[in-house]
């Protein structure tokens, strides 16, 4: 049976392995569904809220999944909605890691 990717734990990339392309990437984007794959590079996700401070709790809790998972998404906070966009820098492509990150902020979305 397999895991949930939510469930997965971030695991830190030391470098030199592929960023993932083609049908590895889009195997784990069917995961997540509501997440972009943009040029193979990065994945990215709009949330929409009802105002800003529901915006900027969302944003606190996935700062706080962050801190604790190790892995960082760059965010941007605007009135109603964050924008979320993930990579490994360390590769400057797509790992695992980040399909679990983007799971694990679906996750919190839906609370």
């Amino acid at each position: 049976m397999n895991e949930d990717l939510a469930d997965k734990i971030c695991v830190p990339c030391r470098g030199g392995v592929p960023p993932l392309r083609g049908d590895d990437l889009e195997k784990l984007l069917q995961e997540v569904p509501l997440w972009k794959v943009e040029r193979e590079h990065h994945i990215h996700r709009e949330f929409n809220f009802e105002d800003f401070q529901q915006a900027l709790d969302f944003v606190n809790r996935v700062g706080a999944l962050a801190e604790e998972q190790g892995h960082h998404p760059d965010i941007f906070l605007a009135w109603g909605k964050a924008d979320i966009t993930l990579w490994t820098h360390k590769i400057d492509g797509l790992t695992e890691s980040d399909f679990i990150m983007a799971a694990k902020i679906d996750r919190l979305s839906a609370h």
